[in-house]
């Protein structure tokens, strides 16, 4: 009788542990939800027979989800009905430890869906999560869900005041926005470049002659309001930022006056009462960041003007004289002087710029972030918006997001905007092998990996597996500036099996000293000028062959006028790579030595946007060693900073 009664409780035991795993549906979201139980069963979308609307302000999400599952052939009418196999859609409290008015709670069975939230949003959310939980399938896994976001603000910016942006690639990335819930879609379209939003008292402004870059291309006041139609539609905001005083040399070069004379102040009220009285939207972001302030008047008079309208007004920090009602947008500042004066709104992107960032740096690096150095937001620290700046001219439109890490970085950011969390100070690294943190970036990157699958096949995607690849890595050794200068390591008899490293790393992409340290923390805790470090791996092969290989020495920012690596060479360090001995050559670069230059665009610089690397493979384990000399941390100069860095994955 006792086997028996011990044997009823561990079967019991065993299904409860089973419906709380994570099950294949686990895979498929991105953000993960704050509270989340998987259940045993599945609801068959394709048994569908209706979705049930229980109060009409949710009609708009219904319609929504009808499309979502006629675009996967069902035809469910929205309609009343009491029945089993329906979509039940209704408001009711939900309990969140903030932002409850975007919370939802998602119950799935094997008979019925009942998303349940305060308002729309939460809804829309709802609806997002379940498309995820379905991923390519027609099946939803039973689960009971819970779910809000840390924090207030999750945004992504693109700068298309230098680069023009065609509207299908905006929206676009509005699409990928939506899935993932990020809510704050900030556009800057005017720059030193170009100033590229019609006005209808100054058509001057976008006249092709103002314009060094894309000539007469522009957004019509028809454009703007279109997306910013469309990000209501997903539930995003579209914050639009019209720059001023700085960046302002194309309002200069149009109307033959500064933003900051009487004559320029005057004609800037005008721009602001028409853009104003023309677009819907709650915000004007207005910049005034890198530009000296000559005249004390015009921020606050800008503002009071702003204000007065009806709109709230947002500026980069470190940036111009601003009052207390400016919301600060961080870049550079560290959060203390601002977070300590309550009366004053901020939101996080230091170091949150994605043309700074190598693509596997960028994940780790985003992921391992804690927003405002809060877990959750509040009052004041209302979230974070990761920015795109690509400064340097590009080929073709498209380049911007093939160059810059956007949306792996994006769903990176979905996950800790949402999520809350991370880890205090900015790391460059995933973390060391075996610990909590770098188990809960694998775990991550899994999820990752799923949607790149899923979701990213036809698009820009630069991101590949990188938390199984171990490193030891060994050294200072002193080169006395004598950047070839050979050490142990490359001696053929060094056993990396045997050899204790000095340091043990995880990933891709390893940087030794960020150009910023020390704000930016790379793995070497005190890093050493004219010293030379070795990083050792095997890879494991099932047989005789030639596999692609991402590899680089020191990921160009798309903002500066780097140097292209001279020709032999993967870059200024005398940096290499060897595997089972055999030294790889570096590529033969299209524009070898080319001396930096804003108007030259990159073309095979990065390894994400050109051919991979292919290396031949024995069957078996193949030692792979990465020489990483340095001399003086200074670079050429500002425009060519030195990041100690390299990057070694499988392109898999």
């Amino acid at each position: 009788m006792m086997i028996k009664k011990l044997l009823v409780l561990f079967l019991l035991y065993t299904v409860v542990v089973k419906a709380q795993l994570p099950s294949k549906g686990y895979n498929n979201i991105i953000p993960l939800p704050q509270e989340l139980q998987f259940n045993t069963g599945q609801f068959n979308l394709k048994n569908c027979k209706a979705i049930v609307v229980e109060d009409k302000s949710l009609a708009k999400e219904a319609l929504w989800l009808q499309l979502y599952l006629k675009n996967l052939g069902f035809n469910v009418p929205v309609k009343n009905y009491r029945g089993a196999d329906a979509i039940v859609l209704q408001l009711g409290k939900i309990k969140a430890a903030v932002n409850s008015n975007e919370a939802y709670d998602l119950g799935v069975t094997t008979k019925k869906i009942t998303l349940t939230a305060q308002c729309d949003i939460g809804i829309h959310y709802g609806i997002e999560t379940l498309k995820l939980l379905a991923g390519k399938s027609h099946h939803v896994n039973a689960c009971q869900i819970t779910d809000w976001p840390a924090f207030a603000w999750r945004g992504y910016m693109i700068d298309a005041g230098r680069n023009f942006m065609p509207m299908h690639l905006l929206k676009q990335q509005i699409d990928v926005m939506s899935r993932y819930k990020l809510n704050v879609f900030h556009f800057h379209f005017t720059e030193d470049i170009a100033w590229r939003l019609e006005s209808k008292l100054y058509p001057q402004l976008t006249s092709p002659e103002t314009m060094l870059r894309n000539k007469g291309r522009f957004y019509t006041e028809a454009d703007l309001k279109e997306l910013i139609s469309y990000c209501k539609d997903r539930h995003i905001t579209l914050v639009p930022e019209i720059d001023m005083p700085g960046h302002s040399a194309a309002f200069k070069r149009a109307m033959k006056t500064d933003m900051q004379s009487d004559s320029g102040l005057a004609i800037v009220k005008n721009i602001i009462r028409e853009f104003c009285s023309t677009y819907d939207v709650p915000y004007l972001h207005i910049g005034a960041d890198e530009v000296k302030i000559t005249n004390k008047n015009f921020l606050p008079e800008v503002t009071s003007l702003i204000e007065s309208l009806g709109k709230q007004v947002i500026g980069w920090e470190p940036g111009g004289n601003f009052t207390e009602s400016t919301v600060r947008q961080l870049w550079m500042e560290g959060a203390t002087k601002i977070s300590s004066n309550k009366n004053i709104k901020y939101i996080d992107s230091r170091h949150l710029y994605l043309n700074h960032m190598d693509p596997l740096e960028s994940v780790a690096s985003i992921f391992n972030r804690k927003i405002c150095n809060l877990d959750i937001g509040n009052d004041a620290a209302l979230g974070g918006i990761i920015c795109t700046w690509p400064d340097r001219r590009v080929n073709q439109p498209e380049d911007v997001l093939l160059q810059n890490p956007v949306y792996p970085a994006m769903l990176a950011f979905a996950e800790r905007s949402w999520k809350g969390g991370g880890t205090a100070g900015w790391l460059a690294n995933i973390g060391a092998p075996d610990t909590k943190a770098a188990k809960s970036f694998a775990e991550f990157e899994n999820r990752l990996l799923q949607h790149k699958a899923l979701y990213f096949a036809r698009l820009p995607f630069p991101y590949v597996k990188q938390s199984d690849l171990q490193w030891k890595l060994y050294g200072p050794f002193k080169n006395g500036g004598v950047l070839t200068k050979v050490f142990a390591p490359e001696n053929q008899n060094f056993n990396i099996q045997k050899e204790p490293g000095n340091l043990n790393a995880l990933g891709g992409t390893l940087i030794l000293r960020h150009w910023w340290t020390p704000l930016v923390k790379g793995l070497l805790d005190s890093p050493e000028e004219n010293t030379t470090w070795y990083a050792t791996t095997r890879i494991w092969s099932d047989k005789d062959q030639q596999q692609d290989f991402w590899i680089g020495f020191n990921n160009l920012s798309r903002s500066y006028s780097s140097d292209s690596p001279k020709a032999g060479t993967w870059d200024n360090r005398n940096s290499q790579v060897f595997v089972n001995g055999q030294l790889i050559p570096a590529p033969v670069w299209k524009q070898a030595g080319l001396k930096g230059d804003m108007e030259e665009p990159l073309t095979d610089e990065g390894y994400e946007y050109r051919e991979p690397t292919k290396i031949l493979l024995k069957k078996g384990w193949n030692k792979v060693i990465v020489k990483l000399p340095i001399g003086s941390f200074k670079g050429a100069d500002w425009k060519n900073p030195d990041k100690w860095m390299f990057t070694f994955v499988p392109y898999l």
